[in-house]
């Protein structure tokens, strides 16, 4: 196995595309791509329960509980709350050497429908709360696995399971070839907009599946800032604020007295100002012309869950001009402890600089600051729109014909997003043109969710017995 190096994410300055592809054959030799296969849970292998407990000793008290409940509910639910686990167990997976600018936490829903500031309805990666440079193959694996763990709650069976998985890896490799083979503005514009997503997956779906996508991209045009203030508000005298929904939402006006809520209030206007800065000059000006008029704070996800998040409602011309603002706390990655802590000082900004890496488009309020809590204890965040143009999958829907299709264009995603930081064509030369990667991650990814289900099973056997704090779940 290939030492692990953060350091080895671009190429070496000026070095020709032949000595670029020498270097991820020679890849090849040291890290054989069959051994990719593997995953053998070592007789040392952490506690993942202890894992969890780690992150939740830095959470806020009380929501613990929520994530241990959403967790329990199925494999999946438990694995998407799981990256830090997954993460300890590919560190000891095998691996080429060659790096990219990692999601952290690839797996199938992170993947969605998304807005460009063109307004242009685009497909990409969602999520970059882990983001760190490590091995490209780590988001792979994280989205083959979560693809074999959906298929199995679907209820597909063996060779379906792996004609979805070997799709998606397939077009990660074939996608990444492409892009090797393109100048470096090419893969820097390279995007994959409504009109492309639906020109990807014409062969692949019958009329019903798209009808399907057709029906989830005008929703997703809909999930925009006038429907979620439609949804998340109320007036109070006269005023706009945002509606009560504990735990799950929970305005600052219900969870602090007057004087603490009034001080916080005072410290995220001071933020804004200050997040401002972080964003380009045309931007902070339309930044300036909102008021912060309310705040809550808000259960996001499942592995977020505990995690300080809060909602911000500013107002513009009119009590009718709304923005939602999410401001996202955000700690080190779980990537840190096995590829080495992240350059940047404020883990808001290592957020940041890794969405603007890996996505073809960035949100326009996408930002990152410092504030001093609740508790008086300072922590980083980062800040985005709550929801624009938002659409989301949902695999427990799909066909075996469809769950392959959404893979497929994943794996072309996660490609891009690879190519612009990684030595693009050093992966695709370590793939190359035969499917050997392909068929040792069908491998990998069904050993790897036997071994989420082994972990899920842990923890609901932890929460019955009541050794983790949760809702009561139902009996075995």
């Amino acid at each position: 196995m290939c030492p692990i190096s953060t350091t080895a994410m671009r190429a070496v300055p000026h070095s020709t595309p032949e000595q670029r592809a020498a270097r991820g054959r020679e890849a090849r030799r040291r890290s054989p791509r069959s051994g990719h296969a593997a995953y053998r849970p070592p007789p040392d292998r952490p506690d993942p329960l202890a894992i969890l407990e780690a992150q939740s000793a830095a959470r806020v008290p009380e929501l613990v509980p929520i994530r241990y409940s959403r967790m329990s509910e199925s494999p999946f639910r438990f694995y998407r709350g799981a990256a830090a686990i997954m993460a300890s167990d590919l560190a000891g997976t095998a691996h080429s050497g060659i790096t990219a600018q990692l999601c952290g936490d690839a797996h199938l829903l992170n993947f969605r429908l998304l807005a460009s500031p063109e307004r242009r309805l685009m497909f990409d990666i969602n999520d970059f709360d882990e983001t760190l440079p490590g091995p490209w193959e780590w988001d792979v694996k994280r989205l083959s696995a979560s693809l074999v763990i959906a298929a199995r709650a679907n209820g597909f069976d063996d060779a379906e399971r792996a004609r979805i998985t070997a799709a998606a890896v397939r077009s990660y490799r074939e996608a990444m070839r492409g892009f090797a083979g393109m100048g470096n503005l090419d893969v820097w514009y390279a995007k994959i907009d409504a009109d492309r997503l639906e020109a990807l997956t014409t062969g692949q779906l019958d009329k019903r599946g798209r009808r399907k996508l057709a029906g989830a991209m005008a929703k997703a045009r809909t999930h925009d800032t006038l429907q979620v203030f439609a949804k998340l508000t109320e007036l109070v005298g006269g005023r706009p604020r945002i509606a009560a929904d504990p735990p799950l939402l929970v305005p600052v006006t219900d969870l602090l007295p007057d004087v603490e809520r009034s001080a916080l209030e005072s410290r995220f206007g001071r933020l804004l100002d200050r997040y401002g800065q972080t964003m380009t000059p045309d931007r902070r000006v339309l930044l300036e012309d909102y008021r912060l008029a309310d705040m809550a704070r808000k259960v996001v996800g499942v592995g977020s869950v505990g995690t300080r998040c809060w909602i911000l409602l500013l107002l513009g011309r009119d009590g009718q001009d709304p923005l939602f603002l999410q401001a996202k706390e955000a700690d080190a990655s779980v990537l840190a402890h096995h590829v080495g802590a992240s350059r940047y000082g404020n883990q808001g900004e290592r957020v940041v600089a890794g969405q603007r890496l890996m996505q073809a488009a960035s949100d326009i309020f996408l930002g990152w600051e410092r504030l001093e809590g609740i508790d008086g204890r300072q922590r980083d965040f980062y800040i985005r729109q709550l929801r624009d143009w938002k659409g989301i999958a949902m695999p427990e829907t799909m066909s075996p014909g469809q769950l392959a299709a959404f893979g497929e264009v994943c794996g072309i995603t996660l490609a891009r997003a690879h190519a612009r930081s990684g030595d693009r064509i050093a992966i695709a030369a370590y793939l190359g043109r035969g499917d050997v990667f392909d068929r040792a991650l069908v491998t990998f990814a069904e050993a790897y969710a036997d071994q989420n289900e082994r972990d899920h099973q842990t923890l609901v056997d932890a929460v019955r017995a009541g050794q983790l704090p949760a809702q009561e779940l139902p009996a075995a």
